[in-house]
């Protein structure tokens, strides 16, 4: 017990200068001002130039810092003690966007709240994780089956929420939030097999239960050619932006792919094929290497973290920045179905860039506000 008292009465391990003063930690924000600069350069071409797409992508960038900032002053302990509060406020939002929420490209997802539209589902993929972090840390860990239950309960009520609007792609998203941290929590492969297994044999309902057009998403996936000019124009044509692309690219400025207008979505969802045709293998694996040094260092910090709570939600956060990465390059590539997810800080929006650099203002948060055991 002295020891946790001593852990307790230590101050904080904070360097000198602004950033630490500002609580935010100087590797993780250099990568992620690196990344964003990218995005603006990429986005200049995409974008055929229009300086003020940039000047607009600039400004949420800018907003979404903020959010970072202001994230990253909040210490974990209030973090904590918010996080039922804020899972059950986005889980009444949410209810509110079926029920009068507007409309837009088909779906229903946003809120007006008179200034600004706000989209509900987007708080969640922070409010999901930080309530069931919240929740099993109460208690010693590996969960026990009831609690397991309540958790997989807690997840399914925002993800089925989602879906319904319908957003499979952020409604993903926030599913793997739930996993992840059921997964960090450490429950066992035994229950990570039997509730795959579970999912395989549900496939015929989740089949029937789909629209059409992500029915025909699926076929896409699974033969892209049965329809070149229709459903499987934007695979087609993204796998020839990355082939001809080739080692070292086209240059910058110089993809023929989305100049042309034959990459669609070239500026959100499908960047990574303009990146692709334009920087090559070479300028790809650059940019890889900067995502997983900004993973690497959020998976470093949920390690560094002094509870459970700050662990569970630093790794969860994490991976599911990881998630995006993954879900985007394998849609772009073939790999995976179009289900509409961007290439995290690069593709142009302004919802998904606040979720996540507010994601890592959490982070930052975390891992500032630790104390050091006395020397």
């Amino acid at each position: 017990m002295s020891g946790l008292s001593s852990l307790h009465e230590s101050q904080p391990a904070r360097p000198s200068g602004l950033l630490a003063w500002l609580h935010l930690d100087l590797p993780l924000l250099s990568a992620l001002l690196l990344l964003c600069g990218v995005s603006l350069l990429v986005l200049y071409s995409a974008g055929d130039q229009d300086m003020a797409l940039i000047q607009r992508q600039a400004i949420r960038f800018g907003i979404a810092f903020v959010a970072l900032i202001l994230l990253a002053q909040i210490h974990p302990d209030h973090l904590r003690r918010w996080s039922p509060w804020l899972y059950l406020a986005g889980l009444l939002m949410l209810a509110a966007v079926l029920a009068f929420g507007e409309t837009g490209k088909g779906a229903q997802r946003w809120l007006d709240l008179g200034l600004f539209r706000f989209q509900p589902s987007e708080m969640m993929k922070l409010a999901l994780p930080m309530m069931l972090a919240w929740y099993l840390a109460e208690k010693r860990l590996p969960p026990k089956k009831r609690r397991l239950l309540v958790a997989i309960i807690m997840t399914l009520l925002p993800v089925l929420l989602i879906a319904k609007q319908p957003d499979l792609g952020t409604a993903l998203l926030v599913a793997s939030a739930g996993v992840f941290v059921l997964f960090l929590a450490g429950i066992s492969w035994r229950l990570v097999a039997g509730f795959s297994a579970l999912m395989a044999a549900m496939g015929p309902l989740i089949w029937f239960l789909m629209r059409p057009y992500q029915r025909q998403r699926v076929m896409t996936f699974l033969n892209p050619e049965n329809d070149p000019l229709g459903a499987g124009y934007h695979t087609i044509q993204a796998k020839i932006a990355i082939g001809s692309g080739g080692i070292a690219g086209k240059g910058w400025l110089n993809g023929t792919q989305s100049h042309l207008e034959f990459l669609p979505e070239r500026h959100t969802d499908f960047i990574f094929a303009v990146i692709s045709e334009e920087l090559g293998l070479v300028g790809v694996a650059a940019l890889l290497l900067l995502y997983f040094f900004i993973i690497l260092r959020g998976l470093y910090i949920a390690t560094q973290a002094q509870n459970t709570y700050s662990r569970l939600l630093a790794g969860t956060l994490t991976l599911v920045f990881f998630v995006y990465l993954f879900v985007n390059t394998g849609m772009v590539t073939g790999l995976l179905p179009v289900v509409g997810v961007p290439l995290p800080l690069i593709s142009y929006g302004g919802t998904s860039l606040v979720t996540i650099l507010a994601g890592f203002g959490m982070l930052m948060s975390i891992h500032t506000h630790r104390k050091l055991l006395p020397t």
